[in-house]
């Protein structure tokens, strides 16, 4: 059980972060390269860290979307709201149980050069004294773009995790179910209160190279994109991601 006390304490800015790192887990986890895509290792000492989305992490990255669409923006609007705040909470255990064997891909992948390289932001709701963007927030500031681009490889995949975060997707052909999943993540993201895109945190196009840079070496992750990862897609993510509205 969670100390009441600790559930509510939690500022509204680091729910909001925490919660949509849940959101892009589960996300990343259920659209990730399928397990039976994976190159057999030689040896099984070299098998990677994460199998791909496989039947087991889908069960629980779908349900956490569920609970994501019913309590993350309740639990952050009302403090006091102890039910959608623990809900948040079994989410974020589900949503791990599902990447912890499956793993993530480009959100992720793309979030540690985001938050390496911050200059000067500081958000609210965090008490720090150094620029700092938290995980969370530089996961969604790329999840938009990443699902744009991805949907096209397993577009029923994306489909489902749309579904289950709350997106009317009835009729929705498949050149379309990208961005309507990169919209509902978008809805989420302004009703928290977050950034819009990564020029709102201090990003320029100037940096993208660095960007690049920066997440080409994330192969755990980048291998795990159901779409094939290389500089050229990656700038066009970046790209896309220095603003949304």
């Amino acid at each position: 059980l969670i100390d009441p006390v600790i559930l509510q304490s939690l500022a509204p800015e680091v729910v909001a972060s925490t919660g949509l790192d849940v959101l892009s887990h589960a996300i990343e986890s259920y659209t990730a390269i399928h397990y039976q895509k994976r190159p057999r290792p030689e040896r099984p000492i070299l098998r990677p860290a994460y199998q791909g989305a496989n039947p087991l992490s889908d069960i629980w990255s779908l349900e956490a979307l569920r609970l994501v669409d019913r309590h993350l923006i309740q639990a952050y609007k009302n403090s006091n709201d102890l039910n959608a705040r623990g809900a948040m909470h079994l989410a974020a255990g589900m949503a791990g149980v599902g990447f912890g064997n499956a793993g993530v891909h480009l959100p992720h992948g793309m979030s540690y050069p985001v938050s390496s390289h911050v200059r000067e932001f500081v958000p609210e709701g965090y008490t720090t004294d150094h620029p700092l963007v938290p995980h969370g927030m530089s996961v969604i500031l790329n999840a938009p773009a990443v699902f744009r681009q991805t949907a096209s490889a397993s577009p029923e995949r994306h489909r489902k995790a749309a579904e289950a975060l709350g997106a009317e997707v009835a009729g929705t052909g498949d050149e379309e179910i990208g961005e309507v999943l990169a919209q509902r993540i978008i809805y989420f993201m302004q009703k928290l209160g977050v950034p819009n895109g990564l020029n709102a945190v201090g990003y320029t196009e100037a940096d993208i190279p660095k960007l690049v840079e920066g997440t080409l070496p994330q192969h755990r992750l980048t291998k795990l994109s159901p779409k094939p990862v290389d500089e050229t897609l990656l700038k066009l993510l970046f790209e896309d991601a220095l603003t949304y509205w």
